[in-house]
Order: C-alpha cells, then structure tokens, then sequence
C-alpha cells in the first residue's frame, strides 16, 4: 500500500529530475512527507478509528527521524551528498525490512501492542469494522490475469501522463506568476498527490463506486490508515529523494526552504507523532490537531516569506 501510494510522487520526482527541473524534484518528496503527516495522518488522528502496533509505530517514526537527520546533515552545503543519497537507500532497504517483519509478526499475531486514539469525553466508540478481514485473492482465470495485467500497464500509462502534465503546469504557474518552483511544489502538487489518502479519511466523497473499488482492492484494515500514512511519508524521503538525486546524475541541489521549512517542521511532526506513545502507550486526538497546526503554520512560512527552491 505505502508503495501504491508513494508512486505518484515517485514518477513525478523522476521525471522533475530527468527535466533538471531540482525544485520540483526535491519538493515532490519532501513537501510531500510534510503535507502526509500535517494534514493526512492530523485528519486521520481526528477522523478515523486508529488501531495501530505500538512498536512498528515508535520504529517507524524513529527511522522518520533518522532520515530527516541524514537529510539535514548532507545538504549542508545546499546539495545532497552521494554519501546521504547512499544512507537514505539503506534507510529504505531497512524500511522494506521492518515492515516483512512485521507482516510476519502480524499474520501470527506475535508480539503485537495495539494502542487505539484516546476518546475524548462523551465521545462514541466508533464502529469496529465488522468483517475484520484484508483483501481475498481468488484464483484467476487467464483471461482476468490479462485484463488485470492490461489494466497494470494502462495504469502505469495514465499515471505518467498525468506526472508529466501536472510537471509542466506547476512549472507555467511558476513563470506565470512570477513565483518560485518550490512553492507550487509545497501547496498545488503535495496536496494533489496526497488526495487519494484524503478520500479514505473523508469515508471516500467520491460516492459508492469508489467505495466497492476500496473494499475490494484494500490491503489493510481501515483503521490501521495513519500507519500507512507514516509509512507514505518514510517513503517520501527514503525513496522519492534518493531516485530523484540517481536520476538527477549529479549532486542534487536541495533550496534553502526545504532547508529551513519542510526538514525542520517534518522533525517536529514526527517528534509529536512519537513521544506520546513512548511515554504514556497511547495515541491522542491532540497530536492531530498540533501536527494541523504546524501544517497550517508551514503553508503560511511558504507562502508569506518564500526561500530559494533550489
């Protein structure tokens, strides 16, 4: 799922790269990261019915850390060194193996700590999801396997397609307006290619064909949506960032607002997201609504006192 999702970002940031066009590249992940964590996983921790692993939780949001620390430390000179884009594939190397481990963990129901968000007075349990189950795979016949596999490869098509046009049109807003890439990157493409999460913590606005698409084609309990999320946004940084700098074929440039904006306040998200529950073993509808806060505070920094993007 966090694959599926980090996809859309994935091709934007390689075809931003290929086009050296760096700010949009660079934005594209981090932006991304921030905008998932701000505004997806807040809403979510306010919204949704959270059940998540504590420890997969606390690794999770520590691995966050680190990567945002590895980013931090090799862009000091306003480039990405090959040493950080090496340090954030073996960070994602780590982050594929942390989450084999936990499906394992998962499938034997071993060693798991569920911790749900704490209600708040008055409040309703919200309904458990009744069926409890992840998605079926029923034998296919070969005509299906080749209607699914062109489906695959359409997808793929239209998702390039789109990459490509949505590239280009930040790029003529820029121009246009007169503003800098990094800007666009950080409001018009993060919320964009964040609005598939945002259908699944609205209970999917798109109407009920979306919904019986969902139902069938979801890997993951309902609930467990903010870790997904969390695992979007390591993705964002440990594996968009990276491929764009391998693409990009030199020293990524990565613009004094990434610097002093999307690191800094990545950090502290992910600091709220993790304290809690190492400190109290739970999850509370507060951190949501701080990591909102921050949100809003980082678009306001991007938008009244813009930096270079690249």
């Amino acid at each position: 799922m966090a694959v599926c999702t980090a996809l859309p970002q994935l091709v934007l940031a390689f075809l931003a790269a290929g086009m050296s066009v760096t700010a949009l590249a660079v934005g594209t992940a981090l932006a991304g990261a921030v905008t998932q964590l701000g505004l997806v996983l807040a809403l979510c921790l306010l919204r949704c019915n959270v059940t998540v692993d504590r420890g997969e939780l606390l690794r999770k949001c520590a691995l966050l850390l680190v990567a945002c620390g590895v980013v931090a430390l090799f862009v000091r000179d306003g480039t990405l060194s090959y040493t950080g884009t090496g340090l954030l594939m073996g960070l994602f190397v780590l982050f594929v193996m942390q989450s084999i481990a936990y499906q394992y963990r998962f499938a034997f129901r071993e060693g798991l700590e569920l911790i749900t968000v704490q209600k708040e007075k008055g409040e309703k349990t919200p309904p458990e999801d009744p069926s409890g189950r992840t998605v079926l795979f029923p034998a296919m016949s070969i005509r299906t396997s080749l209607r699914n596999l062109a489906g695959v490869v359409g997808g793929m098509a239209v998702l390039c397609v789109g990459a490509w046009a949505l590239l280009n049109s930040a790029v003529a807003l820029a121009n246009l307006t007169g503003t800098i890439q990094a800007q666009w990157a950080a409001t018009l493409i993060s919320f964009g290619l964040c609005l598939p999460l945002l259908v699944e913590v609205f209970d999917h606005p798109l109407g009920s064909a979306w919904k019986r698409f969902a139902e069938k084609c979801r890997i993951y309990p309902p609930q467990a949506l903010p870790m997904q999320v969390l695992n979007s946004a390591i993705l964002s940084i440990t594996l968009v960032l990276p491929v764009s700098s391998l693409m990009y074929r030199r020293r990524l440039p990565v613009g004094e607002q990434f610097r002093q904006y999307d690191i800094p306040f990545c950090v502290l998200m992910a600091l709220i997201l993790l304290l809690p529950p190492l400190v109290k073993k739970r999850l509370y509808r507060w951190q949501g609504r701080v990591c909102l806060i921050l949100y809003v505070m980082y678009l306001a920094a991007v938008l009244i006192m813009p930096r270079a993007g690249a």
